[in-house]
């Protein structure tokens, strides 16, 4: 009997029995699907964070306060952001943007929306980090310098405050105030879980007066001259902050913390691949069990022919023959049901699932492909072995 024969009984088999192939293979498809999709909302995950984090820049580093140490003052100044733009004390810094944020309610013509962050800072944080206005024009110096009130806001609030108008020169009011639209920023990615293009940017001066009040930043944002130099800032930005907050040398604690957004790509890198590696993991225990469906369904199929396979081999089949039928069986199951899990995720992948745009992983659809076929030979193998080891003569007599 020739392989090709062998295949043609093998599909004969399992077309007898459509239902239940059917099942068989569905666990499968469900098995696959579901590693793929799960890898792929694990790597969408961590692309949109990595995208958030590279959009701050990876020659960037922002100070925060974190209310403790050594000095009678813990809150973050603007004499302290003045500071650091030293040639002598730190020479690799670029620009610093203090910074102070609040939500607000922005008002036009009878419209309401709550802005979750309303930002007041400097000119250069716009290059800083790395969100450039898309029409109109970002605010001066010598704006920040007057405490004009003029506002840049984000493509979320340009869409629910002015649907269909252009909101350059429009005025709005917050807390009480009126701020003149000059631009619109351009849009940002987001993460699914907090929208980057519902935000307001103002000069510092403005947003103090109006909103804030003149306390403490929220924090600094600080611009090495190249990225190879994001360390030696780092290290210059501590030496006169803790000048001024009267930080004693070898203190174990400061009242401010600096993030250092490379640090915190690398440290959300490894988290993101930890988390895919587990929702891969757990995806996998349902292609598992898809494999020990096969096994089931295969051992009902074996006994259910026993008096077929007897007949076989009272004509002659040989025991290679019965058992490579049996594993073409089981194999075309997983092949069949792993082709059409692969199909179901790509089209899965094209729809935001709780909020991620899902990316494939390439090497997660070749491993869910093969894991199939490897789980079609393994769990096929015992039914298969045991049709083959059936004795011509038991397998005539059985009822």
């Amino acid at each position: 009997m020739t392989f090709y024969e062998v295949v043609r009984f093998a599909l004969r088999g399992l077309s007898a029995n459509k239902l239940r192939s059917s099942l068989t293979m569905l666990g499968i498809l469900i098995g696959v699907a579901a590693v793929i999709l799960l890898v792929a909302v694990g790597n969408g995950s961590a692309q949109a964070i990595s995208d958030r984090i590279e959009a701050l820049g990876t020659n960037t580093i922002t100070v925060m306060s974190t209310g403790r140490g050594g000095s009678s003052s813990t809150a973050l100044t603007k004499d302290m952001a003045d500071a650091l733009v030293d040639p002598v004390l730190a020479p690799d810094v670029k620009s610093v943007s203090p910074v102070v944020s609040s939500s607000a309610t922005v008002t036009y013509e009878g419209t309401d929306h709550d802005v979750s962050s309303f930002v007041g800072t400097t000119p250069g944080w716009f290059t800083a980090s790395n969100t450039p206005v898309g029409s109109g024009s970002a605010f001066t110096a010598d704006d920040e310098a007057q405490g004009r009130r003029v506002v840049v806001i984000g493509q979320t609030v340009a869409e629910e405050l002015f649907p269909g108008v252009d909101p350059i020169d429009k005025q709005v009011t917050v807390g009480g105030a009126l701020f003149t639209v000059i631009g619109v920023l351009d849009e940002k990615s987001s993460t699914g879980f907090q929208d980057a293009n519902d935000t307001a940017v103002a000069p510092l001066s403005a947003v103090r007066q109006v909103l804030t009040g003149y306390g403490s930043l929220n924090s600094i944002l600080v611009e090495a001259v190249t990225p190879d130099k994001v360390d030696a800032v780092q290290s210059e930005v501590s030496a006169v902050l803790n000048q001024k907050m009267d930080v004693a040398d070898g203190a174990t604690s400061t009242p401010y913390r600096i993030q250092n957004a490379s640090q915190l790509l690398e440290t959300q890198t490894e988290t993101a691949d930890t988390f895919t590696t587990l929702l891969g993991a757990v995806a996998a225990i349902s292609l598992l069990v898809g494999g020990i469906g096969i096994t089931n369904i295969m051992l009902v199929t074996v006994t259910e022919r026993t008096r077929e396979i007897g007949i076989r081999k009272a004509l002659g089949a040989p025991r290679r023959t019965i058992l490579t039928q049996f594993l073409i069986e089981a194999t075309l199951l997983s092949v069949i049901g792993g082709a059409l899990g692969v199909a179901a995720a790509l089209i899965g992948s094209s729809f935001e699932i709780v909020g991620v745009k899902p990316v494939i992983v390439p090497s997660s659809v070749g491993l869910a492909l093969g894991v199939s076929i490897a789980i079609g030979l393994f769990f096929g193998g015992l039914p298969a072995s045991r049709a083959a080891r059936l004795r011509p003569i038991d397998a005539l007599r059985y009822e």
